[in-house]
This record gives structure tokens, sequence and C-alpha cells, in this order.
């Protein structure tokens, strides 16, 4: 397909809230779209304000192929999932052009929000 796609994306406003409303449960996903013949190996960066980086969450996307991570079951190095109530980024790094778009669905209230965007492509 050519040049579709960017190889980094950055997600400059996430936020995993810390309660959820009934029995769904608040979450984002970062979707990945792999338009090429070969996979598209995934690394991610989250960034704090207040606290270091947690770094180096891999995953695949196979050719011709799009995944959703949802980011409440992230789980870098076995330390635990990312941690609720706080801001923070990510910074994605693709092995080939892809696509990344972002959504929160926000549960803190009665009535639910589902938001979404493109990721900023960088290069």
């Amino acid at each position: 397909m050519g040049d579709f796609g960017k190889k980094t994306w950055l997600i400059p406003d996430m936020y995993w809230p810390k309660t959820d409303q009934g029995e769904y449960a608040a979450h984002e996903g970062i979707c990945v779209v792999n338009p090429n013949d070969e996979d598209c190996e995934i690394e991610i960066d989250f960034l704090y304000s207040d606290r270091d980086p947690i770094r180096g969450y891999r995953t695949v996307c196979p050719a011709w192929r799009t995944i959703h991570i949802r980011t409440d079951e992230i789980n870098i190095n076995n330390v635990g999932p990312l941690p609720r109530g706080v801001g923070y980024a990510a910074i994605i790094r693709c092995s080939v052009p892809a696509a990344v778009q972002y959504t929160r669905v926000d549960v803190t209230q009665p009535a639910l929000a589902l938001m979404t965007t493109m990721a900023f492509p960088v290069d």
C-alpha cells in the first residue's frame, strides 16, 4: 500500500479514572491498523507528570490486520496494570507505517461517554 501511515505516534491526553459506574469498566483503547505485507512490531511508552515513565510495552499487529490494545489490560514486565486516576501520555512506535487511533470510554457518570481521536503522527 506504499507510504500509508506513520511509524511514531503521540497520544498526549490519556486518563483512566479510579472509579467505574456499574458493571462496565472504564477503559481506553489504542487501535493500530497495519496495511502492510509484513507484521508491525509495536512498542509503547507511557509518560506521567509526577512519576517515572512506564516503558517497553510490546505487541504485534499482523500484516493487513488491526488490533485494539485496551490500556486497562496492559501489564508491563509483570508489575501490574497502569495506574488509575492520573493523567498520562503515550508514545507509540511502529516498525512499519501504520495508523493509530485512541478511544476513551468514560463510565464515571450514569450517562456513559465515548471519545475517540486519531493519535498525533510524528514521522
